[in-house]
């Protein structure tokens, strides 16, 4: 994997990466791209396999279609990054822009971490535990990621948000990803 000149993931060997461009973004602040963040999402709450989240990352949920979307706050989000439960990786936003993410957040003292972090969203819950598919694939993008990027910290949502935020959440085998990419 290899992210190109226009900061989209290109498909390497066995991974293919597709792109879901979301109009929910913005030009990033000066300044190095330096942190990744990690997030869990499902919608609706504990279900998978469904289209939800990249309806909701590219504005075209049904509020309808489930009483849980009607719930939703209005607004616009977005994520870089999701990984599906077996696997497959969906790119909403350019790593060079600001994907919106992050919402209110600090990290080591710096606010507004959209502005200099990369989301990644994993299909999931606080409830359950992540798939070794999701693992794999977590693996190789933040390898991609770091060997274009200067990142110097990977955090949780709930690390930058801790006061409004608990994903990845307690079933997210943090040891197991960071020593991973350690080896």
């Amino acid at each position: 994997m290899r992210i190109d000149a226009a900061g989209w993931l290109s498909e390497c060997g066995h991974l293919s990466v597709e792109r879901l461009p979301s109009p929910n973004f913005d030009e990033r602040a000066s300044g190095d791209i330096d942190l990744l963040v990690i997030h869990n999402i499902s919608l609706p709450p504990d279900e998978f396999g469904g289209d939800g989240v990249q309806r909701l990352f590219t504005n075209t949920l049904d509020r309808n279609a489930h009483p849980y979307y009607q719930t939703i706050p209005e607004g616009r989000v977005s994520s870089h990054f999701y990984i599906r439960r077996e696997g497959q990786l969906i790119q909403f936003v350019s790593v060079l822009q600001r994907a919106w993410h992050a919402g209110v957040s600090v990290w080591q003292g710096r606010a507004r971490c959209n502005d200099f972090a990369i989301g990644i969203e994993l299909e999931g819950s606080d409830n359950v535990p992540f798939t070794d598919a999701q693992y794999a694939v977590l693996h190789e993008l933040t390898l991609a990621l770091r060997a274009a990027f200067p990142i110097k910290g990977i955090a949780g949502h709930s690390h930058i948000a801790p006061a409004r935020k608990t994903d990845p959440g307690s079933y997210f085998d943090w040891q197991r990803y960071l020593t991973r990419l350690a080896g």
